[in-house]
């Protein structure tokens, strides 16, 4: 059953936990986006530094913002949710965010702390116990794959070694709540590969019990169609340090607590456990794409290879590339890596390496805090070091959208929101032999030290400056000349010879066979392997390069023919029943928006195109009685349309965004869901936390709160410019 975030009862109202203060915890941040909560001690430091009205939000604070005149028109609605939403934006012009939902991060960062000794903050210790006590399933108080799961072993097993490290007593009722759900699913031997690997570098599972994880094949050349080199970067950068660990067998020094945590996991006396014979034992809870033979017998050969055959020379040659990787890893993310569980994984590799005092390792000490995020339920560990460019150039993009971007009031939110893109644009490309490709130009999902590219954060990022910068108050900051080299990155990012021609991938063109799937190791997750076609990042490239092709004549003929291409693809990607499926977002509903706007962006509209009527039908017929839409993320599990058990504001703004853009004849179907969305806006203008918004590799869900302020302002404005004649009731 789904549980919408911030709105089940706090389990930590009803148990004896320590909390901070929260009027104590500030959000820093500079030009590029970076966020630090600090827990601001002196009383002094504070009243010069007050909350800002953001802080207080996202920590269920009074926010002291005014309510706002009742909305008599969906444009009054639109504007009064941006009212509440621009005093969310940050003075260095940014939107931050909650960027939480997946529940097996923190067990990466505790355990980074605890096997390099480094001491956890006390105010951390205390707010990520109450976040986990207010996020563990209502039932039976376990932990799943991310926050509106069902309980697994991975979620279990990894939030009570979490819990325990940081200070939780066994006997607490939160531990031994979870204690029995994990002893009920069988114990910490069923865990999945990324467990295991975590609890066997924290010495609580032997790396017997571990499938192989081999440095050797980064030795490999790279031509080869296996190489690590062609799979999908965030998979290639988790396994790179995994496979040192692997390889080297790190585990942390055995003391007390772990001594105790070995008896607390399983349901066996640890020292009577082979945990050879487990490997392969996976939880069927946890189960979301089984293992097949070949990786079976690959990983077979591989025990046996690092046994009796492996040369001592041939592993460390393998040590050397993968360290070397590492370091240009760190290079190009400023020691932030693409996410938190390569950065967790590096820092102990680094430390292994270097000690606790080189410079490298206290550069990533101090990054820990950057994927660290304070709550209303307590603290959390974000998917990356944020939403922050992806935010931003939405909300910009709304504003000019709506027509309030020439309205006095918001000009000063657009002028800074400008300047945080303008500071967000790479300016340079990353160090040679990273197996990265061009960036310059382009703009990040979070920020500019994070380092990585996706081809639709830029698309998105660039139409947002190029919005803007049409207003007449507004300087140009960002010249056509620096946009050509983002316009030359997404042209070269198209996928022409693979299984997808036209289409668009994520962060890099399609390297590697969907074949290499078959040895998919994670267990948990779907679709690691390789880059992926999506629909979602093709329509945003076709938005983007469709507002560059009519702005400027560079490339012209390139440009045109991207777009028609990834158009074709679009098109090929329409199921049999007029919908697209989500790959980062919940779900159909969402793919529809982006399908349909970038086929309006060509001149296809309900009245002359199959396509788009088929995909209106999709949605018309998926409208539920009170005039929304709810999408579960079952749908992004199953690959099939899953009604959510109550409307919700995000899904309801998708669909009738998508049906404005296709110029739906039938209106009343589109003021049904202008209606909902209006009705669940509160008087100060926002709209309440519902149900979770995105999704990664099918099977995870992450949140996105800012969805449920520019969207649903987004649809309220476009209803009000192009049905201003149309009574709403």
């Amino acid at each position: 059953m789904s549980r919408p975030a911030l709105t089940r009862p706090f389990r930590s109202d009803r148990v004896d936990l320590p909390r901070t203060e929260p009027q104590r915890w500030k959000l820093r941040t500079d030009k590029v986006g970076r966020l630090n909560w600090v827990y601001i001690r002196d009383d002094d430091e504070l009243r010069r530094h007050p909350q800002t009205p953001y802080e207080k939000y996202v920590l269920g604070l009074e926010t002291g913002l005014p309510e706002l005149p009742k909305a008599e028109t969906p444009y009054d609605a639109a504007l009064n949710g941006l009212r509440f939403f621009k005093e969310l934006q940050l003075d260095e012009g940014l939107w931050a965010c909650r960027y939480g939902g997946p529940m097996f991060l923190l067990i990466g960062v505790v355990a980074a702390h605890y096997v390099t000794r480094t001491p956890i903050r006390e105010e951390w210790k205390i707010e990520i116990i109450r976040y986990l006590t207010n996020t563990a399933h209502p039932l039976d108080g376990g932990w799943g794959l991310h926050s509106e799961d069902k309980s697994t072993v991975f979620g279990t097993a990894c939030n009570y070694v979490v819990i325990r490290l940081l200070g939780m007593p066994a006997d607490h009722p939160v531990a031994v709540a979870a204690r029995v759900t994990l002893h009920k699913f069988g114990g910490a031997v069923g865990c999945p590969q990324w467990g295991k690997l975590f609890l066997s570098v924290l010495n609580l599972y032997e790396w017997d019990g571990v499938n192989p994880i081999p440095p050797d094949i980064w030795v490999l050349p790279d031509w080869l169609p296996f190489h690590p080199s062609k799979w999908w970067i965030h998979c290639r950068q988790v396994y790179l340090p995994m496979g040192y660990l692997y390889s080297e067998k790190v585990k942390a020094p055995l003391d007390p607590l772990l001594e105790s945590l070995r008896s607390e996991i399983y349901t066996s006396p640890y020292d009577t456990i082979d945990f050879s014979k487990h490997r392969n034992n996976i939880s069927e809870i946890d189960i979301y794409y089984p293992h097949t033979t070949i990786l079976d017998f690959v990983n077979s050969a591989m025990v046996m290879w690092e046994k009796f055959i492996r040369p001592d020379w041939l592993k460390q040659k393998a040590r050397e590339v993968v360290l070397d990787l590492i370091h240009k890893e760190n290079h190009n993310t400023d020691y932030l890596c693409v996410g938190p569980i390569n950065n967790a994984l590096n820092a102990i590799v680094i430390y292994c390496e270097e000690g606790a005092n080189s410079k490298n390792f206290l550069r990533h000490k101090e990054r820990f805090a950057d994927f660290m995020y304070m709550s209303e339920e307590g603290m959390l560990m974000m998917g990356t070091n944020g939403v922050q460019c992806w935010d931003t150039s939405f909300a910009l993009q709304t504003i000019c959208t709506i027509g309030a971007g020439d309205m006095p009031e918001f000009q000063e939110t657009v002028k800074k929101g400008l300047k945080f893109l303008d500071n967000s644009q790479f300016t340079e490309n990353c160090v040679a032999g990273s197996y990265r490709d061009n960036r310059l130009g382009c703009w990040p999902f979070s920020t500019k030290d994070q380092g990585y590219t996706v081809s639709d954060c830029t698309s998105e990022a660039m139409k947002a400056v190029l919005m803007v910068q049409k207003l007449p108050y507004i300087e140009t900051l960002v010249s056509d000349e620096r946009i050509y080299p983002a316009i030359d990155v997404l042209l070269s990012l198209q996928n022409r010879a693979n299984f997808a021609p036209g289409s668009f991938a994520s962060y890099e063109k399609i390297r590697g066979t969907p074949l290499l799937e078959l040895i998919n190791p994670a267990e948990v997750f779907g679709n690691i392997m390789v880059e992926y076609p999506y629909v979602e990042c093709s329509d945003s490239v076709v938005i983007g390069l469709s507002y560059f092709r009519d702005h400027s004549s560079y490339r012209r003929d390139e440009v045109v023919r991207a777009i028609n291409d990834a158009v074709a693809y679009i098109k090929s990607e329409q199921d049999v029943n007029g919908g697209w499926y989500g790959s980062w977002g919940i779900c159909f509903t969402y793919a529809a928006m982006f399908a349909i706007e970038a086929l309006s962006y060509q001149g296809e509209v309900y009245s002359n195109s199959e396509v788009v009527r088929r995909g209106c039908h999709f949605l018309v017929k998926r409208q539920e009685a009170d005039g929304g839409w709810g999408e579960s993320y079952r749908s992004c599990e199953t690959l099939t349309y899953v009604p959510h058990e109550q409307t919700q504001v995000v899904n309801t703004a998708w669909a009738c965004l998508a049906l404005m853009l296709a110029e739906y004849p039938d209106v009343d179907v589109i003021k049904r869901g202008i209606r909902l969305i209006m009705s669940r806006q509160h008087a100060n203008g926002e709209w309440k936390q519902e149900g979770i918004e995105g999704v990664f590799n099918r099977s995870c869900m992450i949140e996105y709160p800012n969805y449920k302020f520019y969207f649903p302002i987004k649809a309220l404005g476009i209803f009000a410019r192009k049905y201003s004649n149309t009574p709403l009731f």
